[in-house]
């Protein structure tokens, strides 16, 4: 089956400058690493297409990739593996596709049933990024590649590839919109914000974290910031599970502690949008918005459906936007290259190191959306429909 995998990333802040392209052999790819060749590109978008002179876009029908996805709760990941299904598919694999229900014990025994089951290629967003070392030694004794896939897995030399979006830059471009929105270069302030992140595992949420901090940090320490709960470290700022019930309960704790007294908070950076979720219910149900004070800065990321109408109702000022269908197409030219012994695209070789390899990674940039470019990005992309969101286009066109 010969089939054109496209995709276009849109790039926000972060414009990838070069691709560099690794050869690989077919024997499972965790050791070979033939050529680098770097190809200059001076738009910012990248487009890399499926089609290879080497063949790497024919599939046989005969191969199978397993792909390990961490849950069905967040909108996110269903996304994710449905878009990674049916784009292997179309390119002619089978796929065996596993959901682990936030449990790292059932993320290893599905991995441990896909090598037993000979699967030729693994693609796998972790649960725990620390925790997958000792089953892919197994994978890496049965020469099966394996893809981290948007999380990047740590302390295993078992990891071929990775793909995934700039996650600090994501942090810097929700860091950044605060600053803005609150003016931070040219007021004395002081404003009083409060922090949530990821899940602790997650090792993306460090990066998310430690790039909004890179920004906001300065501002903290010299009192233009401040941080009324004093919860200020990763630790503190974690969100188990990223679940919005756990944020929901951290906020209206926080709330009941430093904001009853008529306090005003003027902004909450959240690493997404479930964490976004809780700390606005929390907000609308227990926070009494003082007389002239606005509506907090809340930031987000991945544009799920159930945060659009927030931003469109003035609730939740941006979110990020990261394309999963790129994403998606990113891994599965990997898969195409791997198994046809083609080039593997990747664009950064130093950058991803996880503790005991570089890992080499195809980077994809980001774009914020607010209630001012919202249409253009999720609609006009095709990502959303107006139904799926339930908004009549004649109120915004």
């Amino acid at each position: 089956m010969k089939k054109a995998m496209k995709f276009v990333v849109a790039l926000g802040l972060v414009a990838i400058m070069g691709v560099s392209v690794i050869g690989c052999g077919g024997n499972g790819g965790n050791d070979a690493v033939d050529t680098t060749e770097v190809v200059d590109n001076d738009d910012a978008n990248v487009e890399e297409t499926g089609e290879t002179d080497d063949g790497a876009d024919v599939a046989t029908g005969d191969q199978t990739v397993g792909v390990s996805m961490p849950t069905q709760d967040l909108q996110r990941w269903n996304q994710d593996g449905a878009n990674v299904q049916e784009q292997l598919q179309e390119a002619g694999f089978n796929v065996d596709l596993q959901f682990a229900n936030n449990d790292v014990g059932t993320q290893v025994n599905q991995i441990e049933n896909m090598i037993a089951a000979g699967v030729d290629v693994l693609v796998i967003a972790s649960i725990d990024g620390g925790a997958l070392g000792t089953v892919l030694g197994q994978a890496k004794d049965a020469g099966i590649p394996v893809i981290a896939y948007d999380r990047l897995i740590m302390g295993t030399d078992a990891v071929s590839y990775y793909t995934t979006f700039d996650n600090y830059g994501v942090g810097q471009v929700q860091g950044q919109f605060i600053a803005d929105a609150l003016n931070l270069a040219n007021e004395d302030g002081p404003f009083n914000i409060e922090l949530f992140t990821g899940d602790p595992g997650d090792n993306n949420a460090h990066l998310f974290f430690n790039g909004a901090l890179g920004i906001l940090q300065p501002f903290i320490d010299d009192g233009t910031l401040v941080v009324q709960s004093g919860q200020t470290t990763f630790e503190q700022a974690a969100t188990a599970d990223w679940s919005p019930e756990n944020a929901q309960n951290r906020m209206e704790a926080i709330i009941a502690s430093h904001y009853a007294d008529g306090t005003v908070l003027h902004a909450v950076l959240c690493s997404n949008d479930s964490t976004a979720q809780g700390v606005i219910q929390a907000l609308r149900t227990n926070y009494t918005l003082p007389a002239g004070a606005d509506w907090p800065v809340i930031t987000g990321q991945d544009c799920d459906i159930a945060n659009v109408p927030l931003i469109l109702e003035g609730y939740q000022s941006m979110s990020i936007f990261k394309d999963t269908r790129a994403l998606a197409s990113a891994a599965v030219e990997m898969v195409q290259a791997i198994l046809s012994g083609g080039t593997v695209p990747v664009n950064d070789t130093e950058q991803y190191d996880n503790g005991v390899i570089v890992v080499p990674t195809y980077l994809l940039g980001v774009e914020s959306v607010t209630i001012d470019n919202w249409v253009e990005w999720l609609i006009d992309t095709e990502y959303y429909t107006w139904d799926q969101l339930g908004v009549n286009e004649s109120d915004w066109r």
